[in-house]
């Protein structure tokens, strides 16, 4: 992928991300505000495809947008370059889902 194609790529995933963000934050506050527990919480995202489908958006969006960040930092610090930087940065994306997928799964499964 080229790098304009990278950079535009990670612009956008952080487009898709923001409302996502704020929503997460709401719900966070919402939760602890009014007393919440965390199985009252559980008992609320279990079996909800909207609460599936929203994090599991998320979870793509940031797995996108953080390996690509983290592409340009092993470039610029540790200097990866070529096949290792974007093998690295690839690897930590797929990790990030995959940490990501499991947690969505666990919450609203």
């Amino acid at each position: 992928m080229t790098e304009f194609r990278l950079y535009m790529a990670q612009r956008l995933s952080a487009l898709v991300m923001a409302p996502f963000v704020l929503v997460h934050i709401g719900v966070m506050i919402y939760a602890i505000q009014g007393g919440l527990t965390a199985a009252e919480i559980l008992g609320r995202t279990q079996g909800s495809v909207f609460w599936f489908a929203f994090y599991g958006l998320f979870v793509v969006a940031v797995s996108i947008h953080a390996s690509i960040g983290l592409r340009t930092i092993l470039g610029e610090w540790a200097g990866l370059r070529g096949g290792a930087r974007d093998a690295v940065s690839a690897l930590i994306g797929v990790g990030l889902f995959a940490m990501g997928a499991t947690a969505v799964w666990a919450v609203t499964a």
